[in-house]
């Protein structure tokens, strides 16, 4: 289930590490309105951009950047535990007035080598109204395709979601979510999970909160698939911490992790490092080489259970 609604967040969106602009933050607002609590798959983005994207073989990006519309990019990964690949990713970025968000991609396309294809398509129909709709194929076989419909008030978020309806299996997969703003630091809502099938059915309810200060967000969902919580915490300029709790009760397991960023901007380089309760180690250091447009990543995860060890040594040009 968790693999369909991350689709929601958008394929191909990559944080620069070195962005020098601060994210917008709901506790900036002074007018004395409530502010609008953003999506839910975007609750515990703040602990996770924290952490560091396992790397593993030799990876390549080149971006091109053909207008101010158009963008192009080539990913080539060679690896020795996972099949290579070579992927086209394509973004058309939308001009709307109406949006906030103008720098949101409109249509983004991804085929790699296998023939595997994900396209994503974000529309913002009014200034509160976004729809967004998910293509995803495995070779020649549909394996997601989903459409969602958001609207932002002024002081919350209400969002629909469809995913792999098919009438000939009588299958559909239907989740809700909303999130009110009850102060100028605090946020409540849920999600509602509804699956059909010929031989189940079923849902999952799910409540979330979320209280905000200047240098620290909390976040907990809980429900009876299990629970998520995080904690993000901004100690600087050049220091961010997170700790993850996560448990279900499918598996009947939990996972505490502990993630940090440091960021060295004399250097132009910046390391995030991560240990967790399954006795896994890693750390992922982004090295920008001025005067060229490129940064050169190399990556590291240990696990100590398992015996294993991934090093991956990666170059994004553009």
């Amino acid at each position: 289930m968790g693999s369909v609604l991350a689709l929601s967040s958008g394929p191909g969106h990559q944080n620069w590490p070195f962005s020098t602009d601060p994210s917008p933050s709901r506790w900036d607002r002074r007018d004395g309105r409530l502010p609008n609590p953003g999506s839910f798959h975007s609750l515990h983005r703040s602990c996770k951009d924290v952490f560091p994207q396992q790397i593993e073989g030799i990876k390549m990006i080149i971006n091109k950047t053909l207008s101010s519309f158009f963008k192009a990019s080539h990913t080539l990964h060679l690896s020795a535990v996972c099949p290579s690949y070579y992927r086209f990713h394509v973004e058309h970025l939308q001009s709307d007035h109406c949006s906030k968000d103008k720098d949101a991609p409109a249509l983004i396309g991804e085929m790699d080598s296998s023939g595997s294809l994900n396209a994503h398509a974000l529309l913002h129909l009014t200034e509160r109204i976004r729809a967004r709709t998910v293509f995803q194929t495995q070779q020649s076989q549909f394996v997601t395709w989903q459409f969602e419909t958001e609207y932002r008030g002024s002081d919350f978020t209400a969002a629909v979601t469809v995913a792999n309806p098919d009438v000939l299996r009588e299958s559909v997969i239907l989740v809700a979510h909303f999130l009110q703003s009850v102060s100028s630091g605090l946020v409540l809502g849920g999600e509602l999970v509804y699956h059909r099938g010929r031989a189940e059915e079923g849902g999952i309810l799910t409540l979330a909160g979320q209280y905000s200060r200047p240098n620290w967000v909390a976040t907990l969902n809980a429900g009876k698939g299990g629970a998520h919580a995080s904690y993000y915490h901004r100690a600087n300029k050049q220091i961010q911490v997170g700790v993850e709790f996560e448990a279900s009760t499918r598996t009947q397991e939990t996972t505490t992790s502990f993630g940090y960023q440091m960021e060295l901007p004399e250097a132009n380089m910046v390391f995030r490092g991560m240990i967790n309760s399954r006795c896994i180690i890693g750390g992922v250091l982004e090295k920008r080489l001025t005067p060229l447009p490129a940064t050169l990543i190399m990556g590291a995860f240990v696990n100590h259970r398992g015996d294993k060890l991934q090093v991956g040594l990666g170059v994004h040009v553009g």
